[in-house]
């Protein structure tokens, strides 16, 4: 099976759709279907580039104003694209944002006759306001609302990545199928790293209590309320840490808020780092992993901390809920108040062996979430849109034959 993919996001660009992709990927290499991805070029070529080695197709493409992370694909150089793509085999189309790519992808469905899919990944109702703020927000929710609907009619089937984002589409309007289907963890590259790595190089004593987070530090993930409850825990534990891994557009503003809150000494701002080993130290060397994004399909990050054996404490809003088990998962879940997610950061830090548990119960409970799974079930649900594509051609080819006559 050859899967053309396009997305107007990838790596070198660090968030969960890229991590998504990328694992998508590699599974379905395995199982022996070839993919191509087209994506935005981050390197400022004029011209589309080729990286024949890895199958994907760089577009040319330009800055956002209120997203400088970011890069919109230009127009003009898909048109360049689809005769070349026409010569392709493509057995269906898999679109991973609803913007430039989505246009292109529908447009390029209909022009050689095969199906298209969708996944669903980002919460825009709750997103879009952080970057266009002179906006009001209840016309910028109705706005996502009604475009997600139309998008996704548009399509012959969609994804989503939690139950959460398939009843909040069902509730837009949303007809066309709705399968559920996460992208889960390539587990083996979550096997090594070394806490003592991670604290020697940032000299945090072994026995300082470190909590972690690890994302996009941007205002949809809700950074500012984990600041907040951090005031709480250092009444009872003066020297905690928060470790904030990541980079974004909110960063000065949670440095600052930090500061305003007398945190200077207790957050530590790292940036990316490289996810196949600083990464994995760091994720070890944490004590726990808090979240409380309010918007997150999935949450694979997670995941990842899980992943390690890192204990999670998280609120449960949105995709989250599909992937925290409180029960025996390696996690324990807060209320979305900083009274109450402190008291149980605190719980654990000063239970190590509840940490141990927590941790036993994680390398358990991270095996169900194999991308190797996803994989498989993603392709079964591939073949089902192909052939029941294959089935309308046919009646229309049959009805055309019928009216000739």
């Amino acid at each position: 099976m050859h899967i053309l993919m396009i997305s107007d996001v990838y790596f070198p660009r660090v968030n969960g759709v890229s991590t998504s992709i990328h694992t998508f990927i590699a599974e379905h290499k395995k199982l022996g279907n070839k993919v191509t991805l087209v994506c935005p070029d981050y390197s400022n070529h004029k011209n589309i580039y080729y990286d024949i080695e890895n199958d994907i197709i760089r577009l040319p493409s330009k800055h956002i104003m209120f997203d400088p992370e970011d890069r919109l694909i230009k127009l003009s150089s898909f048109d360049l694209l689809k005769e070349k793509l026409a010569e392709f085999q493509f057995d269906i189309i898999h679109i991973q944002t609803p913007f430039i790519a989505h246009h292109f992808g529908t447009k390029l469905s209909h022009l050689l006759g095969i199906p298209c899919v969708e996944t669903y990944h980002t919460f825009f109702e709750e997103y879009f306001h952080h970057y266009i703020p002179f906006i009001p927000k209840s016309v910028l929710r109705f706005f996502s609302k009604r475009l997600s609907a139309k998008q996704c009619n548009e399509l012959d089937a969609v994804i989503v990545p939690s139950s959460a984002m398939r009843d909040v589409l069902y509730n837009y309007g949303v007809n066309a199928p709705l399968n559920i289907i996460p992208t889960g963890l390539q587990l083996s590259n979550f096997e090594a790293g070394d806490g003592r790595i991670f604290r020697s190089k940032h000299t945090i004593p072994e026995s300082r209590p470190v909590l972690l987070y690890v994302g996009r530090v941007a205002r949809e993930k809700n950074i500012d309320f984990l600041i907040d409850m951090l005031t709480l825990v250092k009444k009872q534990i003066s020297d905690v840490l928060l470790v904030i891994a990541g980079e974004g557009p909110a960063q000065k503003s949670l440095q600052k808020l930090a500061v305003k809150h007398g945190l200077q000494g207790n957050t530590l701002f790292i940036g990316y780092m490289k996810r196949d080993s600083e990464l994995l130290d760091c994720y070890r060397s944490a004590n726990a992993f808090v979240f409380s994004s309010n918007t997150e399909t999935q949450g694979l990050v997670l995941l990842e901390a899980l992943a390690c054996g890192t204990p999670v404490v998280s609120t449960a809003v949105m995709g989250t809920i599909d992937v925290l088990n409180p029960v025996d998962g390696g996690c324990i879940i807060a209320e979305q108040n900083h009274r109450d997610f402190s008291a149980k950061v605190v719980e654990l830090l000063k239970d190590t062996s509840l940490q141990n548990k927590l941790r036993h119960q994680a390398g358990k409970y991270i095996q169900e979430w194999s991308a190797v799974k996803f994989a498989q079930k993603t392709t079964v649900f591939y073949r089902s849109v192909i052939n029941e594509n294959d089935e309308i051609l046919e009646r229309k080819s049959s009805l055309f034959t019928i009216d000739q006559t």
